[in-house]
C-alpha cells in the first residue's frame, strides 16, 4: 500500500512539477493544506476525487484517514505547500504510515525559499561574496537546537534564509547584530511568494521590523538576509568561473588571450 506526498510549490497553481501534478490529476482522494495550498490547483483533481481540507485535522485524524482510503484500494495523495522536505512535519505522518505498513513516496516541489529569490530578481550564492546559504528559523514557542540558535549561525556572513520568523523580526536583528552584522545589510522580504497577493519589501538589518510593521506583514513571509541581497549588486564584478572564458571544463575549452 502507498500514498503520495506531493509539494504543491509556494503558490502559483503552475509551480507545481509534472509529475506531482500527474499524481494529484489521478487521485481518488486528495488531502491538502487548505490554508497554504492553492485552491486553484486543487480543482485540477478529477471531479469525482475526494477532497478533503486539513487545516482543521489532528495528526491522528489524517493518517486515520490516509490508511483507511489506501486500503479500500484507493490512489490517495497529501498535498503541501513548498518542498516537503522544509518544515513540511512530514516525517510524523510517515511514522504512523509506516507502523500501518503503508508506503509513501514524496514528489518534491519548488520551495517559498527559492521563489522568494525569483521574486527579489537574486542569486543567494554569489562568487567571492557568499557560497553557502543558511536555511533556518528564528526561535519563537518552538525551541531549536542549542548549536543551531540564530546568532551562532549569522557569525557565517552568508546568507541566510529565514522561515517561519515574520513575527519575531526584532529578536532577528538582535541576533544579527550580535553576530557582527552591520545595520545596513540588505535584507529582502517576500510575503506569500507567487500569490497573486504577492508582497515584496526591500529592507535593512537596522529598518526590517518597522518596515515589516508598516506593510503588515506578520505570517506567510520569506526573509532573506545578506550581502547578496543587495540591489545593486549587478553593477559590482562578482563573477562565476563557470562561463569565463579562460576557464576549461569538460564541455569547453578555454580561449587564450
Amino acid at each position: 500500500m502507498e500514498i503520495t506526498i506531493i509539494g504543491a510549490g509556494p503558490g502559483d497553481p503552475d509551480l507545481i512539477t509534472v509529475k506531482g501534478l500527474k499524481k494529484l490529476e489521478e487521485a481518488d482522494v486528495v488531502l491538502y493544506a487548505d490554508s497554504l495550498v492553492s485552491e486553484e490547483l486543487i480543482e485540477r483533481a478529477k471531479p469525482e476525487a475526494e477532497v478533503m481540507k486539513t487545516a482543521g485535522m489532528h495528526l491522528e485524524e489524517m493518517v486515520e484517514v490516509m490508511v483507511e482510503r489506501v486500503q479500500q484500494g484507493k490512489k490517495v495523495v497529501r498535498v503541501h505547500t513548498g518542498d516537503p522536505a522544509v518544515y513540511g512535519a512530514i516525517m510524523e505522518q510517515i511514522s504512523l504510515l509506516n507502523k500501518q505498513e503503508v508506503h509513501v513516496e514524496i514528489i518534491p516541489g519548488v520551495s517559498s525559499v527559492f521563489a522568494s529569490a525569483a521574486a527579489l530578481g537574486a542569486e543567494l550564492t554569489i562568487p567571492d561574496l557568499t557560497q553557502t546559504v543558511i536555511l533556518t528559523r528564528a526561535e519563537g514557542r518552538t525551541p531549536v537546537p542549542e548549536t543551531e540558535k540564530l546568532r551562532d549561525l549569522a557569525k557565517h556572513n552568508c546568507t541566510v534564509a529565514l522561515f517561519l520568523s515574520a513575527t519575531l523580526t526584532k529578536k532577528i536583528v538582535r541576533e544579527f547584530l550580535a553576530a557582527g552584522w552591520s545595520k545596513d545589510t540588505p535584507v529582502g522580504v517576500v510575503y506569500k511568494a507567487t500569490w497573486p497577493d504577492q508582497k515584496i519589501v526591500r529592507s535593512t538589518l537596522e529598518n526590517l521590523d518597522d518596515d515589516m510593521r508598516v506593510n503588515g506583514i506578520r505570517k506567510q513571509a520569506m526573509i532573506l538576509a545578506g550581502w547578496a541581497l543587495d540591489q545593486d549588486i549587478h553593477s559590482k564584478e562578482f563573477k562565476s568561473k563557470l562561463y569565463d572564458k579562460e576557464f576549461t571544463h569538460g564541455f569547453r575549452k578555454g580561449v587564450k588571450q
